[in-house]
């Protein structure tokens, strides 16, 4: 499932291409032909992204919301755009792009109060400027799940994955069965700090990329993708080559050094 990230590139990407100008939309598929006949021809206003969750604002107070899921994407076309497949929910043409969702797990027409009942259910975004670390840290003082569990909670925080999830408890020792309300303040605080960090630069940079150039010897461009990052998707530990373990853990895959991030006494075997 595509990260936070990913769904604020595509927010900047589609404002930047299609926002201040009317646009054709269709419905291939059909299965978003209502909304696409009352869109086609209206000004596409303005985009936002809110955790994985994507908003395109067009004149006359109506918003589209879509959320990938595991299996959506959008694909970029130039002008005269190609023939649709099939498979297009939503296809918005510009004066000099158009691009097409597929696979999505939602796309909707919503009224306002719509909108305000899905954002009142997620978590602080740490891309967002107007992030609330402290709903998240309130949030995590009441659970007793692993922290593994809690942070991939979008009702605790938004727009955290996989990747990220297993890359942050990392970096900063934690494994992913540590309880979450036992959790430190101070290790909340460097969690939250990195996340930014991580999250707003992959927007930038269109990637994950969580290892440190001075540790992978090379720059952030010059880095494969197996190379950006420590211990997801990976076998052995960079740091001390330990090897990585991986487990479900809540139908997630979960993966821990478990020198550089030792399990919680609890749930030592």
């Amino acid at each position: 499932m595509p990260e936070g990230h990913t769904i604020h590139r595509l927010a900047r990407d589609h404002a930047t291409w299609f926002a201040g100008r009317p646009v054709r939309v269709e419905s291939p598929q059909g299965r978003f032909l209502a909304g696409a006949s009352l869109l086609n021809g209206a000004t596409l206003e303005s985009t936002d992204a809110y955790g994985k969750h994507l908003f395109h604002r067009y004149a006359g107070g109506r918003t589209v919301h879509v959320h990938l899921g595991l299996f959506g994407r959008f694909f970029v076309h130039g002008l005269p755009a190609p023939e649709p497949r099939e498979t297009v929910r939503y296809r918005i043409i510009g004066e000099e792009r158009a691009t097409d969702l597929v696979g999505a797990t939602a796309c909707e027409l919503l009224d306002p109060e719509e909108i305000d009942a899905i954002l009142a259910r997620l978590g602080p975004d740490p891309i967002r400027k107007d992030a609330d670390p402290e709903r998240a840290w309130a949030a995590l003082q009441r659970r007793s799940i692993p922290i593994g569990r809690a942070l991939m909670d979008q009702s605790v925080l938004a727009g955290v994955g996989n990747v990220y999830r297993a890359e942050v408890l990392f970096v900063h020792g934690i494994h992913p069965e540590t309880p979450a309300k036992q959790m430190t303040r101070e290790q909340w605080d460097a969690i939250w700090v990195t996340l930014v960090s991580w999250l707003r630069r992959g927007v930038r940079q269109r990637r994950i990329i969580t290892v440190d150039p001075e540790e992978a010897g090379k720059p952030r461009s010059r880095m494969t993708r197996a190379e950006a990052t420590y211990v997801y998707k990976s076998d052995q530990c960079p740091r001390c080559g330990t090897d990585i373990r991986r487990w479900d853990l809540a139908g997630r895959w979960a993966y821990a050094c478990e020198s550089c991030q030792p399990r919680p006494r609890s749930n030592q075997r």
